[in-house]
């Protein structure tokens, strides 16, 4: 229990550590420059702009998880004894463990981390065979998802798209009362009104500092705001480019709608049949990894090779040229697959040792560390609205959880139905 408690902060950190690396290195690649680049006008010069690969980056790093079940099968089967599985089955790690099952014996020092490679198998079906064709298509939506948010990525900063992704928790909640049957309090309504919310804020902080305007204070923003609203809708914003942080957003939002698909397929497919989490990563990176390059082919051939689709998002030969030509591109591509992994990883690890609430908990604090390290690098500037923007995704985020109180004590419920998957699947 000591060990445990002694591996949770380091755990922690490097699930904020990876989180964080793979946003920054994501939006790295986006302001490589690729074509062009002695061009006397930035926007004449052509950067890095394949969401597709970087998609397929993502499931290779997700497919990397195979390597942490490979040491765990060796440290099973030679650093631990006789394996549960040589036994005939998987051994309960402890009379507490309310069915959790790991593949070392009983008698043996649990490591914290070893969870998750563990399955909470209770009556379950193995998800093993054809089944295992199931999690395809939670990978198609992350496939989807994943594809929209690095497409948005390309028109806002990261610190703005970590907020955005806010709007999971929303999407997640709607789909759970749907689909899963889930019952959502009054208090969590308002939660998710206050996520929206500071996503809407998110979005037109981006906006308006894209159009070169700095307000000093969130009155003067508000006012700001209503001013560019209405000269917006009376084709008064004539300058170019600057709706695209407003698209960005609508894109990342938009995105979330798959993530939470995937979450809720995830959570329907694993009530039913059991699997080690580490496992379920390794394989829905296999599928997306599998679907995202035949896709990027067909597209290729119908899209890309055209001359509308040279050096576009479709263009296989240009983005393979992109990665295997310029240093900063494949070194960063390498990071990020390990970043992905990584997080994923330790992501898991939170939950099977705190719980999914912790861990969804302790990836809000990310944007908070994104946020900074844009400012420091120079990506972003510091942003009134963006500040009021986190701060509502924040509590939202917490309200929804039952991490703090609402604000009628009549709407207050001491049991909170966690609404996130049990075991969420994190890859950005």
């Amino acid at each position: 229990m000591a060990l445990e408690k002694a591996v949770i902060p380091f755990l922690v950190a490097m699930m904020l550590v990876t989180g964080v690396c793979n946003t920054l290195l994501t939006k790295y690649q986006d302001n490589i420059c690729v074509r062009d680049c002695d061009a006397p006008k930035p926007r004449d010069r052509r950067l890095f702009e394949q969401p597709v690969v970087q998609t397929v980056q993502m499931f290779i790093g997700e497919m990397g998880c195979w390597l942490f079940v490979g040491l765990f099968t060796l440290y099973a089967k030679y650093g631990a004894g006789k394996s549960a599985a040589e036994e005939g089955g998987y051994q309960p790690v402890n009379g507490h463990d309310d069915g959790d099952a790991a593949s070392i014996r009983s008698n043996t020092p649990i490591i914290p981390i070893v969870k998750v490679m563990s399955k909470k198998a209770e009556d379950r079906i193995p998800l093993t065979g054809f089944r295992v064709l199931l999690l395809a298509l939670p990978a198609v939506c992350d496939i989807c998802g994943t594809t929209l948010m690095n497409v948005g990525l390309l028109f806002v900063e990261p610190s703005i798209y970590q907020m955005t992704r806010g709007a999971l928790v929303l999407f997640v909640g709607l789909f759970s009362v749907l689909f899963l049957r889930r019952k959502l309090h009054f208090f969590q309504w308002f939660a998710l009104v206050t996520v929206v919310a500071g996503v809407a804020i998110v979005g037109l902080a981006g906006w308006l500092y894209h159009k070169g305007d700095a307000p000093e204070s969130v009155g003067e923003a508000a006012i700001l705001a209503i001013r560019e609203v209405t000269a917006y809708f009376k084709d008064e914003m004539k300058q170019p480019g600057a709706g695209m942080a407003v698209i960005g957003v609508l894109l990342i939002a938009g995105a979330q709608i798959f993530t939470a698909s995937q979450f809720v397929l995830e959570e329907y497919i694993l009530e039913k049949y059991a699997l080690e989490p580490l496992k379920v990563v390794g394989w829905e990176g296999i599928f997306g990894f599998s679907v995202t390059v035949i896709g990027m082919l067909v597209l290729y051939f119908a899209i890309g090779r055209t001359d509308a689709g040279r050096y576009g998002y479709f263009d296989v030969v240009e983005g393979w040229r992109e990665v295997t030509t310029y240093k900063g591109i494949w070194v960063s591509s390498i990071l990020i697959m390990i970043s992905i992994g990584g997080f994923n990883f330790f992501g898991l690890s939170v939950t099977r040792t705190v719980s999914a609430t912790s861990r969804s908990t302790i990836d809000t604090c990310r944007t908070l560390f994104i946020w900074i390290v844009s400012l420091f690098l120079g990506w972003e500037n510091f942003k009134v609205l963006q500040v009021l923007g986190f701060a509502l995704l924040v509590y939202g985020t917490f309200l929804f959880n039952g991490l703090v109180h609402p604000p009628l004590k009549s709407c207050y419920v001491r049991e909170v139905e966690e609404l996130l998957p049990e075991e969420p699947i994190e890859h950005s």
